[in-house]
């Protein structure tokens, strides 16, 4: 195949998309490897912080529901959202969403993305007896995600054709 057979590109993501793109997936994996390794951590010392540690959170009393919102939620929604942003799918299910905000599905789903991600870990910064550097490149990450969405150029490249 001779270089003027291949198809040339036509378009280049805006480096806000790129970014986008990049903490959507970087939220997905490790929100995923977190939530499996704490839903399946029980009894098992190394793979979940303290069990004391649940003493200060209201309504948990073990690591397996904070598990599975990490994996499912996060993990699995920032995936989905990641795969969106970056592909563009036309899906039917989705034009509830598009119509009245005028974006691609995956524009409202990266704020809420981010949303969830800050609230998720607000009640952590207040009530876990430890602040780690983790809580800080996550909540990084979350308000990032809320604020990428109204970027100029990611609203635009997000913008319903």
């Amino acid at each position: 195949m001779t270089l003027a057979a291949t198809r040339p590109i036509t378009s280049r993501r805006p480096a806000g998309v790129v970014v986008t793109i990049a903490l959507l997936f970087f939220l997905a994996i490790s929100a995923l490897a977190c939530g499996v390794a704490l839903t399946f951590s029980v009894g098992d010392e190394g793979a979940a912080p303290p069990v004391d540690w649940l003493d200060a959170i209201p309504l948990v009393d073990s690591w397996v529901v904070p598990g599975l919102i990490l994996g499912i939620g996060f993990g699995l929604g920032s995936l989905l959202v990641g795969y969106g942003v970056l592909t563009r799918p036309r899906w039917e299910w989705a034009r509830f969403i598009e119509k009245p905000t005028g974006h691609h599905w995956t524009w409202l789903g990266t704020i809420l993305i981010g949303i969830g991600h800050v609230v998720w870990l607000g009640p952590g910064l207040v009530s876990l007896p430890e602040l780690s550097v983790l809580q800080v490149v996550y909540g990084a990450t979350g308000l990032a995600l809320l604020a990428l969405p109204f970027v100029p150029t990611v609203s635009s490249h997000l913008r319903r054709r």
